[in-house]
């Protein structure tokens, strides 16, 4: 852990708490504890501007469940010597989890300030500073490849993300690795099988995550991914 890594990080982490009102969770994946830094409520960051542009909400800004999912799937794996791209980051809870299980992450996400709680949560978290990429689906950067895996969590919440997100996975996913996806039940979710099978992907439902917090109730479905 480098000094001039530790202060960015300080200078970053003061910046977010004077640009937003913040509050700190702990999340418990398995016999795993993560902190994370991030908005106290996702509701203050909704920009009509944003929303005119493209209907961009600011859904980064949440702990969702099927992060957990995802985190607790990554956290038992070895990742030492290994590739991961995350396609929506959020706040970093899942890279977190990918950074402490050893992998070399690049975090990717549409909003700039998720980078910057995702850059924030995992040096908190894993004492690395992980790469992250602004990359809007629509435009998918060219330069964004090989992956040993290539990850994302609840996604699809619309349908034309479905055909974006699949020709990212068989973009960067590279010969012999994994995919997966966290999908609680999503709009997309059959459209992006659909396009997966278009784009010569193979994809399983490899397990169903049931999940309970106060009135919530889900289950995650993790669906794994492979080049045919």
């Amino acid at each position: 852990m480098s000094t001039d890594a530790s202060t960015a990080i300080a200078e970053l982490r003061e910046r977010l708490t004077r640009q937003f009102r913040t509050v700190v969770s702990d999340v418990t994946i398995g016999n795993a504890s993560f902190e994370l830094l991030h908005p106290a409520n996702a509701d203050d960051l909704i920009s009509e501007a944003d929303y005119v542009k493209d209907e961009r909400l600011p859904y980064w800004a949440d702990i969702w469940p099927s992060s957990r999912a995802l985190a607790g799937r990554i956290s038992g794996l070895r990742g030492a010597g290994k590739q991961l791209l995350e396609l929506g980051c959020g706040m970093g809870l899942v890279a977190s989890a990918a950074a402490r299980s050893g992998f070399d992450v690049v975090a990717t996400d549409y909003y700039e300030d998720a980078l910057s709680f995702t850059q924030v949560n995992v040096f908190g978290n894993a004492g690395v500073l992980p790469e992250t990429r602004y990359v809007d689906w629509r435009t998918f950067p060219k330069d964004l490849e090989w992956f040993d895996y290539v990850i994302a969590s609840d996604v699809l919440y619309e349908k034309e993300y479905a055909p974006l997100l699949a020709s990212a996975f068989a973009q960067t996913l590279a010969r012999g690795g994994l995919g997966i996806v966290a999908d609680p039940g999503r709009i997309g979710v059959e459209a992006f099988l659909a396009a997966c099978d278009e784009r010569s992907l193979k994809v399983k439902r490899a397990a169903r995550v049931p999940y309970a917090e106060g009135k919530i109730r889900q289950t995650i479905d993790l669906y794994e991914i492979r080049l045919a």
